[in-house]
């Protein structure tokens, strides 16, 4: 009986507020999509960081006879000679942190440029005694670049050393930065979310005063009086975190899957694992969240 009760009660107080129930719905949906989808890019970002940093080399360009005739400081004592070349590269193999050592003379850096820019009009006037000759090194672990730079960059006919991570610093600074405004916004729409259910929970408290009055006259104790406004906004939260995982399953089939993967080979992108793995943490922040606000709201508002 009373469990029919408590039912009839949530029923009259999703029917009276419809409204404001959809408007918490729609907000905490929103608010819980966006939750999720930080979660993902955040696991995004680290996938790819794992997967292009282990694939980033530590480039030592070796001074040519341009560099030499440029007057350039670092190959002030002339063009690179093969005793240097052959000392520098066994002193790379010596290393523990270096994996692989790679060679590129400048013929080959000219074919590969040749390649990738070809159709540039710079790539006309380009010949091969201007490029340089150079060691790949890939690295065990690459954030030990500054071992190999600090060994290398003052050693005659080195004329610099690179490491190509920071050609990806900037983007995933960048992508980090999109995920701390995504962040934002979805702590903003939860406060949102947040007023919006403690508004309706006061709202239906106030037309069922006299329902909640009686209630309090027979006997019945506080928590059996909130317990239908705690469930109702629990069930409005759990609607709208259904909603959230419709929209992050959509995204990932249609956004990701079927558009972004086909357009963007080079990345790969998370699979369906991550995304249900998220699925379940969003559905308790829906349920949770809403019945919280809700049983807080009542006990220092309301008071009944």
């Amino acid at each position: 009986m009373r469990a029919h009760f408590v039912l009839s009660e949530i029923g009259v107080g999703l029917r009276r507020n419809v409204t404001m129930t959809f408007a918490v719905i729609v907000s905490v949906a929103l608010s819980l999509a966006l939750l999720g989808g930080s979660l993902l890019a955040n696991r995004q970002v680290n996938s790819m960081k794992d997967y292009w940093y282990d694939k980033v080399e530590v480039s030592i360009f070796l001074c040519n006879e341009n560099d030499a005739e440029s007057d350039d400081p670092h190959c002030s004592r002339g063009a690179v000679t093969d005793e240097q070349k052959e000392q520098i590269q066994a002193e790379l193999e010596d290393y523990d942190i270096v994996d692989k050592v790679y060679y590129e003379s400048a013929q080959e850096a000219f074919e590969h440029y040749q390649e990738q820019q070809g159709d540039s009009p710079i790539a006309a006037v380009v010949t091969p005694d201007q490029m340089q000759d150079s060691f790949r090194v890939k690295l065990t672990d690459p954030t030990k670049y500054d071992v190999i730079s600090s060994a290398f960059s003052a050693r005659e006919g080195v004329q610099s050393v690179q490491d190509q991570r920071d050609l990806l610093t900037n983007l995933f600074n960048l992508l980090n930065g999109v995920n701390w405004a995504a962040i934002g916004l979805m702590l903003l729409m939860l406060v949102v979310a947040l007023l919006l259910i403690v508004n309706t929970v006061r709202v239906s408290a106030f037309s069922r005063r006299r329902e909640t009055g009686i209630m309090r006259l027979v006997g019945a104790s506080s928590f059996y009086i909130q317990l239908p406004f705690i469930l109702e906004a629990a069930i409005a939260g759990l609607m709208g975190a259904l909603l959230a995982c419709l929209l992050l399953v959509g995204v990932k089939y249609f956004a990701i899957n079927n558009f972004l993967a086909e357009r963007i080979p080079l990345i790969n992108f998370i699979g369906w694992d991550a995304v249900l793995s998220v699925l379940p943490f969003v559905l308790a922040v829906g349920a949770l969240m809403p019945s919280v606000a809700a049983f807080f709201a009542l006990r220092r508002y309301l008071k009944v």
